[in-house]
């Protein structure tokens, strides 16, 4: 009998305690399904919030304008067909006009200085292409271009004096054959009237040809 009474209150304490564990457990599981709901709603309304400020951000930035309106710097002019390619870009890019206009402000400057380097040392390599022609160049040069500047005040006009000055195409070797031939053809005794600059004289080829001295 006490056996029996001793294994009917082990097995009626331990249910009570597996029921007391259980009903723990379950609050406790409840619990933490309850909290990452929370969490889960919390993300979802942040990554909301997120996603309405982001395109509340983009809508509220300008994009391409049906046609840009660009301003050169001072003294400078752009070209027409170069700024429609700009324009072009600057759309696909959706670029507003004022983030168009920054970009050319930085950019336009470098490459203008740039093609004028290039035109300056094409000149200079035509200049001492010249000097060194075996036709007219060498010691004999600054005769020469006197023949040559012979037949440019013969034959040409004030604006052609210009375009080949402002230019540099009056340094280029073939321009000056033909002149140095012309000037040649005209003079009978190959000597050009007027003052010419001795041999060594410092100056361009462009400021012995197209000079207004006589």
């Amino acid at each position: 009998m006490t056996d029996t009474l001793m294994t009917d209150g082990q097995t009626t304490q331990v249910t009570d305690s597996q029921t007391t564990a259980d009903t723990s457990t379950d609050n406790s599981s409840a619990d933490t399904q309850q909290t990452q709901v929370t969490d889960t709603d919390s993300q979802t309304t942040d990554q909301a919030k997120a996603d309405a400020d982001a395109g509340k951000d983009e809508g509220d930035k300008p994009g391409a304008p049906e046609k840009y309106e660009f301003k050169p710097q001072e003294g400078r002019v752009f070209d027409e067909a170069i700024l429609a390619a700009y324009s072009d870009v600057a759309r696909e890019l959706n670029l507003s006009n004022e983030d168009a206009q920054k970009v050319l402000d930085k950019v336009a400057p470098v490459m203008a200085e740039r093609q004028l380097a290039q035109i300056e040392a094409a000149k200079n390599e035509w200049a001492e292409s010249a000097k060194s022609d075996k036709e007219f160049g060498g010691e004999k040069i600054t005769e020469n271009l006197g023949t040559a500047k012979k037949a440019l005040d013969a034959f040409g006009t004030p604006e052609l004096k210009a375009l080949l000055n402002e230019s540099g195409l009056g340094n280029h070797p073939e321009v000056i054959r033909l002149m140095y031939r012309a000037g040649k053809a005209i003079s009978e005794d190959k000597f050009v009237g007027g003052r010419q600059a001795a041999p060594g004289t410092n100056g361009s080829l462009a400021d012995k040809l197209y000079s207004n001295q006589k």
